[in-house]
């Protein structure tokens, strides 16, 4: 089958930074599901695994965390699908990822896919869906208020693929009053298209642009990116006993500016349950199946941006670029191969 990936890191510039092989058709086990991909999009973690692996070479590693795809086979102890069924994911970071024809995946952090998008819109969703999911309801639990506090999230970087779908959960499931930065007007009007209820302009001090909107202090903060830039700022912003999460990696924030406050902290990440195998992984199946009912339902839709064409070598190194470029809004997808 075909696959894209790398052997050793290199800049995305270069023309091994992610290259086109064959490699073998992988066989389902267990509870794998053997999907043939249809459409992938690319994320941060793409970028940051590519750049972060051995320099001298190794393994080809195969990228992608993100897919839409048809059932094509099931291990002996599936019993959540079947061949033919058409489901998407995000994957498990310890594993091959999706930049290939066929992928294998563990049924328990999969979900049917939504019946009323295309391929490529749907592939967009899970990594973005799963992680805002996770930070808003099972981290922040922002349907336990804060006393005294405004009843509000402040989500940093709200034009990312991430802060576009934690607008949206927010507001349709969470009853909050949703803040979201954005500098430019391109991505202002973004996420006010995805429900957003105030912006702000993340290049400026978030503090008094917050306190100027006359809601009270914001019981919640979701950092998805920058967050030892604004870190000063989201200590001064933020309710006391608020609750805060990240989901990127700061070299270093002071987490001692949270005490006096008495403010949580609490990091995101989605990989967690499939990393370690843990009890409860099938959550990310129910969340996924929720996800999907909403779509289908209108209530929250795609943030697909850019369709970068089919899945090819060099269209990933431009995905890659343009998200290495801090530019990006929404998601990037390719279809088919």
């Amino acid at each position: 089958m075909k696959a894209i990936g790398f052997f050793q890191s290199f800049p995305i510039t270069h023309p091994e930074a992610l290259i086109a092989r064959d490699v073998p058709r992988p066989v389902a086990a267990g509870r794998d599901l053997l999907v043939r991909i249809a459409a992938v999009s690319v994320n941060p973690v793409d970028t940051k695994v590519r750049a972060s692996s051995a320099r001298d070479g190794g393994d080809f590693r195969i990228l992608g965390w993100d897919a839409v795809g048809t059932v094509e086979a099931t291990g002996p102890d599936c019993r959540l699908f079947r061949p033919g069924d058409r489901v998407f994911y995000a994957g498990a970071i310890g594993r091959a990822g999706t930049n290939a024809e066929y992928h294998l995946v563990d049924e328990r952090i999969v979900g049917p896919a939504p019946a009323k998008l295309s391929d490529a819109e749907a592939a967009a969703l899970p990594l973005t869906a799963i992680t805002a999911w996770e930070m808003l309801f099972d981290r922040l639990d922002i349907h336990k208020p804060v006393p005294g506090a405004g009843n509000a999230l402040l989500v940093i970087g709200g034009a990312g693929g991430v802060g576009s779908m934690a607008i949206q959960l927010a507001k349709v499931l969470g009853n909050v009053t949703v803040i979201a930065t954005a500098s430019r007007l391109e991505t202002q009007d973004w996420v006010r298209s995805l429900g957003a209820d105030h912006v702000i302009d993340h290049t400026r001090p978030l503090a008094a642009q917050v306190a100027a909107l006359g809601i009270g202090a914001p019981a919640f903060v979701f950092s998805t990116t920058q967050t030892d830039r604004h870190f000063d700022q989201i200590a001064e912003a933020i309710a006391p006993q608020g609750r805060f999460g990240l989901i990127d990696d700061p070299d270093h924030f002071d987490v001692r500016k949270l005490k006096r406050k008495s403010v949580s902290l609490h990091w995101e990440l989605m990989f967690t349950r499939s990393i370690f195998g843990t009890d409860d992984m099938i959550e990310q199946h129910k969340l996924l199946s929720e996800v999907g009912r909403l779509v289908d339902a209108g209530r929250i839709r795609s943030t697909v941006a850019e369709h970068f064409g089919t899945i090819t070598a060099e269209n990933l190194r431009r995905a890659h670029g343009l998200l290495e470029s801090g530019r990006a809004r929404g998601k990037i997808v390719l279809e088919g191969f």
